[in-house]
């Protein structure tokens, strides 16, 4: 059987995880961790500007009643454990 020619996301996997320790990797404050927060809070902020109908930073909201309002923090329990993440608020 022929072998697979490794793709960008393959690359970029290897790239993360080199010379980094299972630990470093895997445990509670992990790199798996900290992308699992990052991509929760990104979907969210991605949400929320489709939701409003504008970017982020964008003076398309101003006087609208229809604006971002911060941030909360919000305790979350994922596969990889219990994480603080960050809700933006409409």
């Amino acid at each position: 059987m022929a072998r697979k020619k490794k793709d960008r996301a393959d690359e970029l996997i290897d790239e993360m995880i080199k010379d980094r320790t299972p630990e470093e990797l895997l445990g509670e404050s992990g790199f798996l961790q900290e992308l699992t927060k990052r991509f929760v809070e990104r979907a969210l902020e991605g949400k929320l500007t489709d939701h409003l109908g504008y970017e982020k930073g964008s003076a398309d909201g101003n006087y609208t009643g229809n604006s971002r309002k911060g941030k909360s923090s919000k305790s979350v329990i994922s596969s990889n454990g219990q994480m603080e993440i960050e809700v933006p608020r409409p």
